[in-house]
């Protein structure tokens, strides 16, 4: 069984679940501001959002790819993590630089378990 439940868009799905797993996938609310480390505290929260919606938290992510569109600014998203991620139970994370669309530099993918 696969559970959507709608984005922003019609054509995305904020969550989805199918048995056990969850996968979401956030970028910073609008208005954005260029700041790396606003826009990735606030993507993350979503994130956090988006898990509660599917009857999950951070607590149970597996793990997460962080998309930014300039790696030299790494530290202020860093920080943004550091902040938020459960440190009892941290995911797997890989951190990648990308092209994405302005005025959005970060874009994190989920996945987790209910």
């Amino acid at each position: 069984m696969i559970n959507r439940f709608p984005g922003l868009t019609p054509t995305r799905s904020r969550a989805v679940i199918h048995d056990e797993l969850v996968l979401t996938v956030a970028v910073a609310p609008d208005p954005v501001t260029p700041s790396m480390y606003e826009q990735s505290s606030k993507a993350l929260a979503r994130i956090d959002e988006s898990l509660a919606l599917c009857g999950t938290d951070k607590a149970k992510i597996l793990s997460a790819i962080v998309y930014i569109t300039d790696m030299s600014r790494k530290s202020e998203m860093n920080r943004a993590w550091d902040e938020w991620v459960d440190r009892a139970n941290p995911p797997m994370r890989a951190c990648i630089g990308v092209e994405l669309e302005p005025p959005h530099i970060v874009e994190i993918v989920v996945t987790a378990v209910k």
